[in-house]
């Protein structure tokens, strides 16, 4: 029987209760500062989803130092940059994962290596090594070996993480110092987003904590004094399982985990009682529609939905019911935040009118990109911040996503979103996912693109795409080139990383 008191972190067969990962920070902000570590210094980190990235995240807290989780799909040279980018002093880096480039990558910083779990290593490489025996520190004798940090601790300023670079080098997510009262304001905006708070919280963390979101998330349900469980990658039948064994109450996901959730036997999906959820919140990519309808109709209303960026914080908020009632929307305004669209002239627009999506909230003027003044310029106008997002408020000042600004094709002067063009598609029998894209054009500048995965054995042809969308989007919408995919390059996050499709189909013509 599940003991209602049980909080901190379990992965595997390990568990840490909250106690004991205080106990264990304290140690870690010790060896860290000896290591000279202090305040405002960087901490990178190039871990998976591991107790230890806690315990050097609330360590490194604890100094007022700032860590910087690395996306351990990177290559050596995209690590080498942002590792010179922040001027990080230490790496923090789990043992399969350790390799003599990183070494060499990391010649002048501190290396510190922490075990992989059999819980992880099993998920990746076997083969990898799961500790070194060389004379870099291993995480555990090192932690240990320090006494509990006991001075007070310094300013917070969380995380710095680095955007996806998809339209160039990736660029460092500053934060400023801001006012005491707005840390509250904050920290309650995201309470609400997230659904989290009260007693009892019990939450597993589908997703990379290297991104934002999953990292924020579960930062709040340990904050709330809770239990959280670590997936090392994404599961959906052992996802039912923790559901059900834990009595899971809250959930932080994508919508690809929904769509692999309902591709699942119908024996298995009504195999597990799922009746202790009470909030579940999405965010990070669009949801198709189709997609949403089936989880709120399987789960309940529990399904809700965010919208944000690193950059901003939350910006909008819906439940179910909200989405029902505007399917497609991602919600209103969350609390302190103003949305507004503007017409490229820099005037607001009328509700339903598309224009690209601004926001203000406490933090919008404390924000910058680090090393890259004339990005931050770009992103801040006075205090708001630029999302780069296409988008319409309607008359109830709920908010829809038509498409990312740097997405948008251009063709013959008309302005195609291909956002729009792919909720019509995934909508049409046979296709099992599906992306939207330009590539160039002698006479029209761009042309669209559709890329196809079809569902096992279906056979589609350019015809039949184009003749379904003929019905549903105005033919200057219809791509003119249709190619089948067997699969798509994907952040962990669920985006489509497009350029690759592009110039993985097209070469580099698209590129």
């Amino acid at each position: 029987m599940l003991d209602e008191n049980l909080d901190g972190i379990i992965s595997g067969n390990r568990h840490v209760s909250l106690a004991e990962l205080r106990r264990r920070t304290a140690k870690a902000a010790s060896a860290l500062h000896e290591s000279g570590i202090w305040q405002g210094d960087r901490v990178a980190l190039l871990l998976r989803n591991d107790i230890a990235f806690f315990e050097a995240t609330m360590a490194a807290s604890v100094l007022g130092a700032v860590t910087v989780p690395l996306n351990w799909h990177m290559t050596a040279d995209e690590i080498d940059y942002i590792l010179e980018d922040c001027e990080a002093k230490l790496v923090i880096a789990h043992a399969d994962l350790v390799d003599e480039a990183l070494i060499a990558i990391c010649a002048g910083r501190e290396l510190v290596v922490v075990e992989t779990p059999p819980e992880v290593s099993e998920q990746y490489d076997p083969m990898r090594p799961t500790r070194l025996s060389n004379a870099l520190p291993i995480w555990n004798e090192w932690v240990e070996g320090h006494e509990p940090w006991s001075r007070p601790s310094m300013q917070v300023t969380g995380p710095m993480f680095y955007t996806s670079g998809t339209t160039g080098r990736p660029k460092g997510v500053k934060r400023l110092p801001i006012s005491p009262d707005a840390v509250k304001a904050v920290m309650q905006r995201a309470k609400v987003s997230f659904g989290i708070g009260g007693e009892g919280v019990r939450s597993v963390m589908t997703g990379p904590l290297y991104h934002s979101a999953p990292n924020a998330y579960a930062m709040q349900v340990l904050g709330e004094g809770g239990l959280l469980l670590l997936q090392a990658k994404f599961n959906p039948l052992e996802l039912l399982e923790m559901i059900e064994r834990y009595r899971i109450t809250n959930l932080h996901m994508v919508p690809t985990m929904f769509v692999r959730l309902l591709a699942l036997d119908e024996a298995e999906k009504k195999r597990f009682d799922l009746s202790s959820l009470k909030h579940v919140v999405h965010g990070a990519a669009a949801c198709p529609a189709d997609v949403k309808r089936a989880m709120i109709e399987w789960w309940g209303p529990v399904v809700h939905e965010y919208y944000a960026m690193t950059e901003t914080g939350f910006i909008a908020i819906s439940n179910s019911e909200d989405w029902l009632r505007y399917p497609g929307s991602v919600g209103r305004a969350a609390q302190g935040v103003i949305i507004q669209t503007r017409r490229e002239d820099g005037t607001q627009c009328e509700p339903g009118e598309p224009g690209e999506i601004f926001v203000h909230s406490e933090t919008t003027g404390h924000v910058a990109y680090l090393h890259a003044e004339e990005k931050t310029a770009e992103l801040r106008h006075g205090d708001f911040i630029a999302t780069g997002d296409i988008g319409y408020l309607n008359e109830d000042a709920f908010l829809f996503i038509s498409d990312r600004k740097t997405d948008m094709v251009i063709s013959g002067g008309v302005n195609i979103y291909p956002a729009e063009v792919e909720q019509a598609l995934i909508g049409m029998d046979g296709i099992r996912d599906c992306a939207v894209f330009g590539v160039p054009h002698p006479e029209f500048g761009e042309q669209l693109v559709a890329a196809i995965q079809p569902a096992a054995g279906v056979t589609l042809s350019q015809e039949n795409v184009q003749a379904f969308l003929k019905g549903r989007i105005s033919s200057y919408k219809v791509p003119r080139i249709v190619r089948v995919c067997d699969h798509f390059p994907r952040e962990d996050s669920g985006k489509v990383k497009k350029h690759k499709l592009r110039q993985s189909l097209f070469g580099e013509i698209a590129a």
